[in-house]
């Protein structure tokens, strides 16, 4: 090998360095190195600071080429690259050089990448958000024994005392970016599971959910529990609001137990049923309850209040309920959230 390299050097010497940089990243795999001595010999070879960011963990490497830590601020990037592991991207790898990169530059880069991808995939548990589902239900079965519970737990990567929060997701984006853009600085796990998606996470960031996501947030408790409580969560959403904590639902959570025969026979919930074909008038009632308000709600609907009023009144004779009592306008509320929770 070293004689081919050579001989590539003295015909063209961007593809005889290219290979040694190659040759380099082997031998240190090989030796099944950590990150901290990746990173060392990397900024070694590069003879500038090399930077490894995992997204998962927030975890952070930056060292000099004399093999110490970096300190102060980081200089911007001269290059950097995508960790990829199981085609998810997980971190990034860059290089603080001064000046203008060298042409090997990019061949380094993409070896460090392969190379931290190798390592953490060596020294599990997996760093990429997505998760084996079958741990996941493991995890969120109220069916398993606490020891199944602990092991899953233990093999997706959370310590023991770490207190875990489940989301219930219906997503359009890929369930990773999700994790990761709720979740950014700590440890976060996805899975598919039937026709919701199952998002661990240490730490979750409602104001982060990307537009389009409905999300069913359970509190911090049992997983198992807190599973329940995020499908439930999960039925209250709308597109108005699409992100629903458990926590704030106090009492309404009661009506998610409603059989659902005796949610579609009560007369309230049948009204509601039958406008089911004119959005504009759910909309109408939906803004209307939500506010208490005529202004309220045409500020909402962004049309003017005497047009509200007059959807409102038409809506009051189709239900049969007198939306200007108080009383009437909590039995408007309850059969809308009702006749949600059926539709699903």
């Amino acid at each position: 090998m070293e004689a081919l390299v050579e001989r590539l050097s003295g015909l063209d010497p961007h593809l005889g360095g290219a290979i040694r940089v190659v040759m380099f990243y082997d031998t240190l795999m090989r030796r099944r190195v950590d990150l901290p001595a990746l990173a060392r010999a990397s900024a070694g070879l590069a003879e500038c600071v090399v930077g490894i960011r995992l997204t998962g963990t927030g975890r952070v490497i930056r060292v000099t080429p004399d093999g110490r830590k970096a300190s102060g601020p980081p200089s911007p990037a001269s290059s950097e690259g995508p960790i990829i592991l199981d085609e998810e991207e997980i971190g990034t790898v860059w290089l603080e050089r001064p000046g203008p990169p060298s042409l090997l530059d990019e061949a380094l880069l993409e070896r460090l990448a392969i190379a931290v991808a190798a390592v953490l995939e060596r020294y599990g548990p997996a760093h990429t958000t997505m998760a084996d589902p079958a741990l996941v239900e493991l995890v969120i079965s109220a069916d398993s024994d606490e020891a199944a519970r602990a092991r899953a737990m233990r093999l997706l990567g959370f310590p023991a005392d770490l207190p875990v929060r489940v989301v219930a997701v219906r997503s359009r984006l890929p369930l990773d970016q999700v994790g990761s853009l709720i979740c950014p600085a700590r440890l976060v796990k996805a899975a598919p599971l039937a026709d919701v998606g199952v998002i661990l996470a240490g730490n979750v960031d409602p104001a982060r959910f990307p537009a389009g996501v409905r999300a069913g947030i359970g509190a911090v408790d049992r997983p198992d529990r807190s599973w329940l409580q995020a499908r439930t969560a999960l039925r209250f959403t709308t597109p108005r609001q699409p992100i629903v904590h458990h926590d704030d639902l106090g009492a309404l959570t009661l009506l998610a137990e409603i059989r659902q025969d005796a949610a579609r026979d009560n007369a309230d919930v049948a009204a509601i049923a039958r406008m089911a074909g004119h959005p504009e008038d759910l909309e109408t009632l939906d803004a209307y309850c939500t506010t208490g308000s005529l202004r309220g709600a045409a500020e909402r609907l962004h049309l003017h209040h005497s047009s509200v009023a007059r959807r409102v009144d038409q809506i009051a004779k189709t239900l049969g309920i007198d939306l200007t009592e108080p009383t009437g306008l909590m039995r408007a509320r309850l059969a809308l959230t009702v006749w949600r929770l059926l539709d699903g």
